[in-house]
């Protein structure tokens, strides 16, 4: 392909043709004519047109060097997680409810910037736990804005997230922890995205126990029951509520030494208190049940409905009144035609009236398929207990799941008590609800139950993929926009589930982590100019893009064309 000219009377004129091959000769072709050649010297427009094909022939020539290992790698970072949460990041307005809070604030650096970094290192389950692990993680990563933060601007955005409100603004609090900053944050990212939750009729709430390398802050430190089996360790509570469709709501913190029973009726107060909540119905698991916390569900909070699982063997008047209530069961999923079915589930509705005079309802739940392992279980544990026996029962005495079906006769004569073996049969695959909805079905309240498993999925990530423990914060603020944060990771995790699911995609997210992580950007410079190489989208990374609505762009872009882009936005 060359320019050649074409003279026409007293005018030459340029012309851009292509030479070709055909039938063993050459032939040209014009594909076009330029226009008069003493015109087109008079005018920019040739210059123009070489300014326009130097960019096709800069990138050439880079690529070329590239693969002849001519280039010189600056530096290479991964843009794939900033570029999918920070896209879901704006998508949910938290960069205006930030700026919104912030707007009273002279902080000398972005916090909206510090509080991304933050949430992402939590989503992305990077190695360490730390703050100080953040900003070392973020030297390998492309996130915009984050150049010139320290790692004491991350501790200052910690601590706003997490500093005490003035009296004026501490009428929704518990009585176990102020309100913060964090919870007008909740507030207004609530009534941002308000169409999603429905109204919250529906809210499930679950604590679990984090655990501190230090003392724990001035007030939240405290000993307590310590579900991560670390009773050498100061704790706090943290309880997280969600929505009926499992979107995180809120996230509240308290002193380790606080009991669940505490908490649910406070918890319930605020969320009504808070989202303008006037119906709703609270789900929580065994737990959480007490005499007295249901005694105050039911007569300081009428409007309030509560699905509260029951314990079975230390509560008698399950145990001995609604397990022996008579009638059959409703079979609301049949056994499983294949493995995606849900379990098996059968239901026994019990209303009455008890010793108190107040009105009772249970929800009496059954699962064959896990009667059968239940049984199974409970019969491997005797066989293997009629075994010990032979070699001597002193060893057994210390094992829980053998001690209960010991007896021990006079003179230290240890022996299998058929009789708890036969008592235990009656929980086989059996779980029980204690409600006050009483309009609802039996299937609909088990049903709700069940949903509460997915509070419990969102505590095993908080803990493992977001590395919210151990806590290593010395204040209290700085503790509560540390765990803060992660809520804010669960908050954009379900975000991009939704996602996911509304395009039909069942996807792993160690694959989806590891793939946006291989999104890699490097910086090259070499003799034709200094450019950015972006590799391809590996495996699941694509398909996650894209159901967010990312677009990655040119895979190859030069500085230059960066700024142009980039003053261009600006305008």
């Amino acid at each position: 392909m060359f320019v050649r000219v074409k003279r026409n009377g007293n005018h030459e004129y340029l012309q851009l043709v292509s030479s070709q091959r055909v039938d063993g000769k050459v032939r040209q072709r014009v594909l076009g004519t330029l226009g008069r050649r003493d015109l087109l010297e008079q005018s920019d427009d040739l210059r123009g047109l070489l300014v326009s094909l130097g960019k096709f022939v800069r990138r050439a020539a880079v690529l070329t060097e590239h693969r002849a290992g001519n280039t010189q790698a600056l530096w290479t970072r991964s843009l794939g997680p900033a570029l999918l949460f920070g896209r879901l990041w704006e998508k949910m307005g938290l960069p205006a409810v930030l700026a919104e809070e912030l707007a009273d604030r002279k902080f000398g650096f972005s916090v909206e910037r510090a509080v991304f970094l933050t949430v992402l290192h939590r989503v992305m389950g990077s190695a360490g736990r730390s703050d100080r692990a953040a900003e070392k993680w973020r030297e390998g990563q492309l996130i915009p804005g984050v150049e010139d933060l320290e790692l004491q601007h991350l501790y200052r955005a910690m601590a706003w997230l997490g500093e005490e409100l003035d009296k004026s603004q501490q009428a929704d609090a518990t009585p176990f922890s102020p309100r913060c900053t964090k919870d007008r944050i909740e507030e207004a990212l609530f009534a941002r995205r308000r169409d999603l939750f429905a109204g919250l009729t529906l809210a499930f709430f679950d604590t679990t126990s984090l655990y501190f390398e230090g003392e724990g802050g001035d007030t939240l430190g405290r000993r307590g029951h310590n579900k991560d089996h670390r009773p050498d360790l100061k704790q706090m509570v943290l309880g997280v509520v969600l929505s009926g469709e499992g979107r995180p709501v809120c996230c509240e913190m308290w002193p380790g030494n606080t009991t669940d029973v505490k908490t649910l009726v406070p918890v319930v107060k605020r969320l009504r208190g808070r989202f303008g909540i006037k119906r709703v119905c609270v789900v929580a698991d065994r737990g959480m049940i007490s005499d007295g916390t249901i005694a105050l569900l039911e007569d300081k909070l009428p409007g309030i409905r509560y699905i509260l699982g029951a314990r079975l063997r230390s509560d008698h008047e399950v145990r001995d009144t609604v397990l022996s209530w008579p009638g059959a069961y409703h079979e609301v999923h049949a056994a499983k035609g294949h493995s995606k079915s849900p379990a098996p589930l059968k239901v026994k509705d019990i209303r009455f009236t008890a010793e108190d005079g107040r009105e009772r309802r249970y929800v009496v739940c059954h699962n064959v398929e896990q009667a059968r392992k239940d049984r199974a279980d409970r019969e491997a544990i005797v066989k293997s207990l009629e075994d010990q026996l032979k070699r001597g029962a002193r060893s057994l005495v210390g094992n829980k799941g053998y001690r209960k079906y010991l007896a021990c006769e006079e003179g230290k004569v240890f022996e299998i008590d058929q009789a708890k073996v036969k008592a235990e049969e009656r929980f086989d695959g059996k779980w029980v609800l204690r409600t006050n909805w009483s309009e609802a079905k039996a299937s609909e309240i088990a049903l709700r139950y069940k949903d509460l498993w997915r509070v419990e999925a969102i505590f095993r990530a908080a803990k493992t993929v977001l590395q919210t423990r151990p806590i290593y914060h010395k204040c209290d603020e700085t503790i509560r926009g540390h765990v803060f944060c992660s809520f804010l990771a669960l908050v954009l995790m379900k975000e991009l589930e939704d996602l996911l699911e509304a395009r039909g995609l069942e996807l792993e997210w160690a694959d989806v982590l590891r793939d946006l992580e291989a999104l890699r950007v490097t910086r090259l410079t070499s003799g034709a100019a200094t450019c950015d190489l972006r590799a391809m989208p590996q495996a699941v990374a694509g398909k996650v893009l894209s159901a967010a609505g990312v677009a990655l762009g040119p895979t190859l872009r030069f500085l230059d064309e960066q700024e142009s882009t980039s003053e261009e936005s600006k305008v």
